[in-house]
């Protein structure tokens, strides 16, 4: 029931905040994430480092009309695959809506609630133990990231949007076909009907030809969502045009619903396809590595710098998935957590950038730590594990996957490495300009973080050195149901 527990939590807050007054609607959508949170602090606190499946719920779900049977069942429980996902969701949505408290959002009750039914649908692609349960929460992820694009974003969030929602429905279909594909393959239970549930479409037993099919069929839709290269193009605009709760919310946590996918299914579910394509998947991912972190140096704008970042910074996460060693695969998942947490902050910082200066073009920028110590400071914490220093968060997953995709090929190994030499460039970069150098028009008279903004970049602060200073506490929980994993991939 806990595990039900995350995700009606937010659905119940979300109607709540619809029908509170416009004045209560961000109080009571950040007290509907702060119980979240502390469902997920207890979760964390209680789970115990196995492979087992725990908290879980399973209840009858889609029925067929002649038998009242279909083997398609609402359940969902957690392991350690899905917690460090399950911690990231109930961590950083709040740290979203916090930050939002010295904006001004028309139609405040739609804003905030969609948020809140954002949660809930990540929450439910985590935990899903059935194949259509994770679809459907997958899918319903899109619906209010769109209307949040849609309704509060740039000048061309219409245009923006419409090619974001044409490249993911595209790819959920593929997934959809696939899922259907592999129910119909299931054996037929004792009770006269196939079944959906994640465990059994792990006990099938497919050609390598179909395979190969599924293979492709759930890493497009993979790969849209992440994204990997090429299939990044709706990206970077979608992110700049976006409002930037929404932009959090997309590369911070639903950008993760990609890289999870392919550790829960598609590596478990079709090895031998892994074996085939695995090798073209890995080598697109490194070139999305590569390829992203040029055009991330060549930006002006800070919003589309940290966007690029993020799509580098995923190729990364992918490759070390196709990597299938036990080291590629804990790098990725707490490299998942790391990167959430990380460019949350720095979008937020962003955002703080350009509602003091009125702009986010570094050319128009500088000397902005003159009069912002705490900014500062900040900035530099959440840059710095970012670019994966030593004893922050970054460092340990980007180490991870680096050593992963090594031993799987020296030379992909050599060229993903560049992404710690270009991260440095690229980020350090826009610090300097952003930070540094002269005062201008725009920057000379920039005022600190008020209270509220503190204790957002406060938090994710304190999670960058935990997780660098003490990576045991997340890694630990994860390794068993990682070594489970890998006895279905090899």
């Amino acid at each position: 029931m806990l595990t039900l527990s995350l995700i009606f939590c937010p659905i119940v807050a979300a109607i709540a905040v619809l029908f509170s007054s416009r004045e209560l609607a961000r109080i009571t959508a950040l007290v509907g994430t702060l119980v979240e949170l502390a469902l997920t602090a207890y979760v964390f606190l209680s789970f115990t480092a196995n492979a087992d499946f725990q908290f879980g719920f399973d209840y009858a779900w889609l029925f067929n009309a002649a038998d009242g049977k279909s083997g398609i069942r609402f359940a969902g429980a957690i392991d350690g695959i899905s917690l460090l996902p399950v911690i990231l969701t109930g961590l950083v949505t709040p740290l979203i809506v916090l930050s939002t408290f010295k904006q001004s959002y028309d139609r405040t009750n739609s804003f905030y609630s969609l948020i809140l039914f954002m949660q809930a649908a990540l929450m439910g692609v985590f935990v899903a133990r059935d194949g259509f349960l994770f679809y459907l929460f997958f899918e319903a992820a899109l619906i209010p990231i769109y209307f949040l694009a849609a309704m509060w974003g740039g000048e061309n969030r219409i245009k923006v949007t419409f090619k974001f929602f044409v490249y993911t429905i595209f790819g959920s279909l593929l997934m959809l076909v696939a899922l259907v594909y592999l129910y119909a393959n299931t054996p037929v239970t004792t009770t006269g009907v196939h079944s959906s549930a994640i465990a059994d479409l792990y006990a099938l037993n497919l050609s390598p030809v179909q395979q190969g099919w599924i293979f492709w069929a759930f890493f497009i839709a993979f790969a849209v969502k992440m994204p990997v290269f090429p299939f990044h193009t709706w990206q970077p605009d979608t992110y700049v045009e976006s409002p930037t709760p929404a932009t959090m919310l997309l590369a911070g946590i639903m950008l993760k619903m990609g890289v999870y996918g392919l550790i829960r299914l598609l590596l478990p579910i079709v090895p031998a396809g892994v074996d085939r394509w695995g090798g073209l998947a890995i080598t697109l991912s490194i070139i999305g590595i590569v390829y992203g972190a040029v055009i991330a140096i060549r930006q002006r704008d800070m919003k589309r710098l940290i966007a690029y970042s993020s799509f580098s910074h995923v190729g990364l996460m992918a490759a070390g998935v196709f990597s299938r060693s036990e080291m590629g695969l804990q790098g990725a998942l707490i490299q998942m957590l790391a990167h959430g947490i990380n460019v949350v902050g720095l979008f937020f910082i962003a955002e703080l950038i350009l509602q003091r200066t009125g702009t986010r073009q570094l050319d128009q920028l500088g000397g902005i730590t003159r009069s912002t110590p705490k900014l500062t400071v900040y900035f530099m914490i959440i840059l710095l594990g970012s670019v994966a220093l030593p004893l922050t968060n970054g460092f340990v997953g980007e180490f991870l996957l680096l050593a992963g995709v090594y031993a799987y090929n020296h030379y992909l190994g050599l060229v993903a490495g560049l992404t710690i030499i270009f991260g440095a460039v690229y980020m350090l970069r826009m610090y300097q300009k952003s930070m540094f150098g002269a005062t201008s028009s725009r920057t000379e008279s920039v005022i600190d973080l008020s209270g509220t903004e503190s204790y957002t970049l406060l938090i994710l602060s304190v999670f960058v050195f935990w997780m660098g200073l003490y990576p045991a506490s997340f890694l630990k929980l994860t390794e068993p149901a990682v070594a489970n994993l890998l006895q279905f991939i090899k």
